[in-house]
């Protein structure tokens, strides 16, 4: 039988938020995941673009974030687009509750990722939504930095 090859470091990022959002605060949260998740994710099968973070009574859940089904899996696969909790301490969820009550902030997960525990973590940030001038404004100074670099070499 041939063993399934995994990758060693994991970084899946979230491109699209750091487009959309001003990050406030960063936090590093653990995510539940199931067998075949766990190694769909190990694959670096994961897709984040869409995925927001809400509370769900006392507890933080991440939706729309769609793990693939694990290719050697049988009947046990998972549900790829499935609700999954994250694991944070009562301060900090405190913390984020605060926020996206009196400030008007939302929650978006920026990039998951496997820590040397081997562990899946989530990082997520508490941020607000950017107008359309503001994107202009990031795109200008994107372009001028390429700018520079280029003369540079």
């Amino acid at each position: 039988m041939a063993r399934e090859t995994f990758q060693k470091s994991i970084s899946i990022q979230n491109r699209k938020a750091s487009f959309e959002y001003h990050f406030e605060d960063k936090y590093i949260a653990g995510i539940v995941l199931t067998g075949t998740e766990i190694k769909s994710v190990r694959q670096a099968k994961v897709t984040l673009g869409e995925a927001f973070c809400y509370f769900d009574d006392e507890n933080l859940v991440i939706k729309q974030m769609s793990i693939a089904q694990y290719g050697n899996g049988t009947y046990n696969n998972h549900v790829a687009d499935r609700e999954r909790r994250l694991l944070l301490k009562k301060r900090e969820l405190k913390k984020l509750k605060e926020g996206l009550e009196q400030q008007n902030f939302t929650i978006v997960p920026v990039r998951m990722f496997i820590n040397d525990k081997g562990l899946a973590k989530m990082e997520i940030a508490l941020a607000k939504g950017k107008k359309l001038y503001d994107k202009r404004q990031d795109a200008k100074e994107k372009e001028a930095k390429r700018e520079i670099a280029r003369e540079d070499y």
